[in-house]
């Protein structure tokens, strides 16, 4: 018979060996992720016409970037929710490959715009996100401190952000360098707030989900990054 996925205690009460099993996990199932992310990507872009035809769905109409949104959106939390979810492994498995390739698909006119107009950006722009990521990570398990605290903040910052980018798309106006600046900063506090829910607050067995949070916060910090290094030129 299965073992069931859920555990009655957080990993932080866990003995030594657990935790450290636990972290090895997410972070694994995390570079798992991002080589699915580079690999789909790299895919979509120099073997299928999915750049161009994305463009010209976008060049439609603004609201076109509102069904592209909405569509990620409704993917993204299906994604986490079977992340999330204690009925499998093969469940949770399937939210993170989901949740993946719904990335992916977001990021197409994106890296399409990078790879034909903008020479080097997306290496650049991978590396300072890597960069940031590595220090936020260290500082997270360095201090041990618990960021759950930011959890609410973190909400009402990406529903404003969200508002905002809504709003630009429906009334045609530029959110411009500071924007993704402030959601760059943004990005920042949700990892150091899912790193510290790694290692204070997550069941041993949720690695998968550990890995999601953490994904979906490098991949909004590796956009807005990106946006900036391309505005350069």
């Amino acid at each position: 018979m299965e073992q069931s996925l859920h555990t009655p205690f957080v990993v932080a009460q866990a003995e030594q060996s657990v935790r450290s099993a636990f972290i090895r996990n997410t972070y694994l199932h995390l570079a798992y992720a991002v080589l699915g992310f580079i690999v789909i990507e790299y895919f979509f872009i120099n073997y299928t016409n999915l750049g161009p035809m994305m463009m010209k769905f976008l060049s439609k109409g603004a609201y076109m970037w509102l069904v592209v949104l909405g569509g990620f959106m409704g993917v993204s939390a299906l994604a986490q929710g079977m992340a999330n979810s204690e009925a499998s492994k093969a469940k949770q498995y399937a939210g993170l490959s989901l949740f993946v390739i719904g990335e992916s698909i977001i990021f197409i006119p994106l890296l399409y715009m990078a790879t034909t107009f903008h020479e080097g950006a997306i290496t650049q722009a991978a590396i300072a996100t890597g960069g940031l990521f590595i220090a936020l990570t260290m500082i997270a398990f360095t201090t041990k401190k618990d960021f759950s605290f930011l959890g609410g903040m973190l909400k009402v910052g990406f529903i404003i952000a969200l508002v905002l980018i809504g709003a630009s798309i429906v009334f045609g106006f530029n959110l411009g360098m500071l924007f993704s600046a402030a959601m760059i900063l943004l990005a920042a506090g949700s990892i150091l707030y899912n790193t510290s829910n790694i290692i204070h607050h997550y069941h041993p067995s949720q690695y998968v989900a550990a890995s999601v949070g953490l994904f979906a916060s490098l991949a909004t910090m590796f956009w807005y990054v990106l946006r900036i290094f391309m505005s350069r030129d």
